[in-house]
C-alpha cells in the first residue's frame, strides 16, 4: 500500500511543464556538444534523455534531425525561429512554440548535423516514439525499426509488444520482436520457439532472418580436429575442390554444380600462413625479382643468361641459390597442395549454438522448396497468360488461313481496328466498364463488315492463287496501317481497363497474378468455348466445316460455298476485332500494334494444325509455355528467346508440317 501511494504521489505530481523546462536546461547545458556535434560525441547527449518526458523529447530529437534547430552566436542558446514580417526573426520556445523575443538573423546560426549524427538520432528516436500516445509516431518508429534493429531495441520491442492496443501495429511489433530475439537474443530455446512459429512462413522478412542466423564467419585454419569440437561448424573447406551452398554447408563442384571452388590453393596458403602454420609463399615474380638482381657479366650464378628462357631452369637455379643461403624456395602448385593437406580449413557460424543453426537450416531449406514451387507456379501462369493472349491472336487467323487456305497478312490490322474501336468508344463512355461491353460487340462488327468488304473486292479472285493472297493482303497490311496513321497519329493511345482489374491477386512474396492477366485467360476460354459452340453446334458451322473438307461436294448438296467463304472470313476478321480490344488493355494501341502479333499468329496456326481450334489451341500453348521457359532461361535478352522459338518451330515443322492436331479436308489435299 506504502509503494501504491507513493507511485500515485509522483504520477499526481508529474508537471509537464516542468519537465520541458528541466530539459530545456539540459539543452542549453550541453549546447557545444548539440552544435558541434558528431557521430562520436552525439551519444553523450543521447544517453541521457531517457530521464525527460517522451513527448519532449521526440520534439527536440525531431527539430535537431530536420535541422531546425538554431542558437545564438553570444549565448550559444539553442532556440527555434521564424521570420516575421520585418527584417528580424522570432525567437520561439522549444517546446510551446510562444514567442519569447526577436533577433535579427545576423545574430543567430543554424545547427547542422551531419549524416552520421541525424542516423543516430533517428535509431534514439524510437525508443520515446515507440511509446507515443500518437499512432503516427509509434508508426514511424516501427518503420525505422523495420529497416535496422540494434541490440538494445530487443527490450524495448519486448515492452512496446506489451503495451501496444492497435492490432496492425502490434502485429508488426510481434514480427520486429520475432526477428530482434533471433539475432540478439542469449537463450537458445526462446531462438528455437521463435524459429518454430516462423516455420512455413515464406516471406522476404523471415528468410532474410533465417540467413543472417547461418552467416558464417571468415575461414581459418587448424592442423587438429580436436580444436573444433566446441565450435558450431558450418563447413569443412578442401582448396580446389568444394564450393558453399546458400545454408554454410560444403558442396562439391562439378558438372551438375556449377559453382567456382570457394578456396584457392594459393588463398589457402595465405590463411595458413597468417595463422603461423606455413612460411610465406615465393612466387614467380618474387623469383625473377632476385635472379635479376644477380646478373654478372651475362650470367646468374655461373649460369649463361639464355639458359634462363627455360622456366624450370630459373626456378631450379633459385632453388639452389634458396638452399645455400637459407631462405624459402619456390614450390609448385601440387606440392603446396601436398604441404596443405595435413591442415583443416574451417569456418564457424556465428551464433553459437548448434541447435539453433541446424532447425534454421532444416526451416529455410522447406521455406525454399515451397518458394521455388511458387516460382515455378509463377513460370506456369505466365505461360498460361502468354498462351491466352497468342490464342486471342491467332484464333481468327486459323478460321481464315486454315479453313479458306489465304494467306492474310492484314490479320494484324484487323486486331489493330478492334484495339483502335475500344479507344474511340471510352472517348465518349468515360465508364471503363460500360465501353468496353460496347466496345467488344463494335468491335467485331467493324472488323466482320470490313472483312467482307475485303473478301468481296480482293480475296475472292485469288483463291486458286494462294500466294497471291500474300502479296495482296500485305499491301491492304500497309495501307490500313497508314490510314490509322492519318486519323489517330503516331502517339500511342490509352486504351484504359476497369478499375477492378488494376492490381493483383497477391499470393505472398513469390507469387501474385495480375487481374488483367486473369481477364484475358477467361476470355481465352470464353473464345474456345465459344467457337467451339458456333463450329459443332450450329448450321453456319456444320456448312464451314463442310466446305472446308470437300467443297465441291458441299456445293453438290446446294451450300452456296461462295457465301460460306465470304461469312467465314468476315467471322475471323471480327475474331481478330474483340482478340484487338482484349490485347489494347495490356499493350499500347499504335497503327503497328497488328504488326506485333502477325507473326506469333501464323506460328500458333501453323505449329496448332491449321484449320482447327483444338490446334490453335494446342499452338498457342506449346508457344507461349516454351517462349517463357526460354526467357527464364535467359531473362536479360528477350531476342534470343523469339530467336530459339523461331528454330524450335523450324525443326518441328520438318518432323510435324501438318501441326499437332492434323485436319482432314482441303487442308490434307492442299
Amino acid at each position: 500500500m506504502k509503494y501504491l501511494l507513493t507511485i500515485l504521489f509522483f504520477i499526481l505530481s508529474y508537471n509537464p511543464a516542468l519537465s520541458d523546462e528541466n530539459l530545456k536546461n539540459f539543452i542549453n547545458d550541453n549546447s557545444s556538444l548539440i552544435i558541434k556535434s558528431s557521430s562520436k560525441t552525439v551519444d553523450k547527449i543521447l544517453k541521457n534523455l531517457d530521464g525527460y518526458e517522451g513527448e519532449a523529447v521526440t520534439r527536440f530529437l525531431t527539430l535537431w534531425k530536420e535541422k531546425k534547430l538554431n542558437y545564438e552566436k553570444k549565448t550559444k542558446k539553442i532556440i527555434l525561429v521564424l521570420k516575421n514580417n520585418s527584417n528580424s526573426f522570432d525567437v520561439l520556445d522549444i517546446f510551446l512554440e510562444t514567442k519569447i523575443s526577436q533577433l535579427p538573423k545576423k545574430d543567430f546560426k543554424k545547427i547542422k548535423p551531419n549524416s552520421g549524427v541525424r542516423a543516430k538520432i533517428s535509431s534514439a528516436l524510437v525508443r520515446f516514439q515507440i511509446f507515443s500516445k500518437d499512432q503516427e509516431k509509434r508508426l514511424n518508429s516501427i518503420k525505422t525499426l523495420e529497416k535496422k534493429i540494434l541490440p538494445e531495441h530487443l527490450s524495448l520491442l519486448r515492452n512496446a509488444v506489451r503495451f501496444e492496443k492497435n492490432k496492425i501495429l502490434m502485429k508488426r511489433l510481434q514480427r520486429l520482436l520475432q526477428l530482434a530475439i533471433l539475432q540478439y537474443s542469449l537463450s537458445e530455446n526462446e531462438k528455437i520457439k521463435i524459429l518454430d512459429e516462423l516455420s512455413g512462413n515464406t516471406s522476404i522478412e523471415t528468410r532474410a532472418a533465417l540467413s543472417k542466423i547461418l552467416r558464417t564467419s571468415k575461414i581459418t585454419v587448424t592442423n587438429d580436429l580436436d580444436d573444433l569440437k566446441n565450435l558450431n561448424v558450418a563447413r569443412i573447406i578442401f582448396p580446389e575442390i568444394s564450393s558453399k551452398n546458400d545454408y554454410g554447408e560444403t558442396v562439391p563442384t562439378g558438372f551438375f554444380i556449377n559453382k567456382n571452388p570457394e578456396l584457392s590453393i594459393f588463398k589457402a596458403h595465405e590463411i595458413a600462413e597468417i595463422f603461423g602454420y606455413v612460411n610465406k609463399r615465393v612466387n614467380l615474380e618474387k623469383v625473377k625479382e632476385i635472379l635479376e638482381s644477380n646478373i654478372k657479366d651475362g650470367q646468374i650464378f655461373d649460369v649463361d643468361l639464355k639458359e634462363f628462357d627455360n622456366k624450370s631452369k630459373r626456378i631450379e637455379v633459385y632453388n639452389k641459390f634458396a638452399l645455400q643461403n637459407n631462405i624459402e624456395i619456390y614450390k609448385s602448385k601440387s606440392e603446396l597442395k601436398n604441404i596443405l593437406s595435413k591442415f583443416y580449413f574451417y569456418t564457424t557460424y556465428k551464433e553459437k549454438s548448434k541447435k539453433v543453426t541446424d532447425r534454421a537450416k532444416q526451416i529455410l531449406r522447406s521455406i525454399n522448396l515451397k518458394v521455388n514451387f511458387y516460382r515455378y507456379l509463377d513460370l506456369f501462369i505466365d505461360g498460361l497468360s502468354l498462351a491466352s493472349i497468342y490464342f486471342l491472336g491467332a484464333i481468327g487467323l486459323a478460321i481464315t488461313f486454315g479453313v479458306m487456305r489465304v494467306i492474310n497478312m492484314a490479320h494484324g490490322e484487323f486486331i489493330m481496328i478492334g484495339a483502335y474501336t475500344g479507344y474511340v468508344v471510352q472517348l465518349y463512355i468515360p465508364n471503363h466498364t460500360l465501353s468496353l461491353v460496347i466496345a467488344f460487340p463494335l468491335a467485331f462488327m467493324i472488323t466482320f463488315f470490313a472483312g467482307i468488304i475485303m473478301e468481296r473486292l480482293v480475296i475472292r479472285y485469288l483463291y486458286k492463287n494462294p500466294l497471291d493472297t500474300l502479296l495482296a493482303t500485305f499491301g491492304i497490311s500497309i495501307a490500313l496501317q497508314q490510314i490509322a496513321k492519318n486519323i489517330f497519329g503516331t502517339q500511342a493511345r490509352p486504351l484504359t481497363s476497369p478499375s477492378w482489374l488494376d492490381g493483383s491477386l497477391i499470393i505472398n512474396d513469390d507469387l501474385s497474378i495480375s487481374y488483367i492477366r486473369i481477364a484475358i485467360f477467361i476470355l481465352g476460354i470464353l473464345f474456345f468455348l465459344l467457337l467451339l459452340f458456333v463450329i459443332k453446334k450450329t448450321r453456319f458451322g456444320l456448312e464451314t466445316r463442310s466446305v472446308t473438307q470437300n467443297p465441291i461436294m458441299a456445293s453438290s448438296m446446294g451450300i452456296n460455298t461462295e457465301k460460306i467463304n465470304m461469312l467465314t472470313f468476315g467471322f475471323g476478321s471480327g475474331i481478330a476485332g474483340i482478340a484487338g480490344v482484349a490485347i489494347g488493355l495490356f499493350s499500347k494501341v499504335t497503327s503497328e500494334l497488328g504488326s506485333e502479333y502477325i507473326v506469333q499468329s501464323f506460328m500458333t496456326v501453323v505449329v496448332g494444325g491449321v484449320g482447327s481450334i483444338w490446334g490453335t489451341l494446342a499452338g498457342a500453348s506449346l508457344i507461349g509455355f516454351l517462349q517463357k521457359i526460354i526467357e527464364w532461361f535467359n531473362p536479360s535478352n528477350t531476342l534470343a528467346a523469339q530467336t530459339y522459338m523461331i528454330i524450335f518451330i523450324i525443326l518441328f515443322i520438318q518432323f510435324r508440317p501438318r501441326g499437332l492436331v492434323a485436319l482432314k479436308g482441303r487442308a490434307t489435299n492442299d
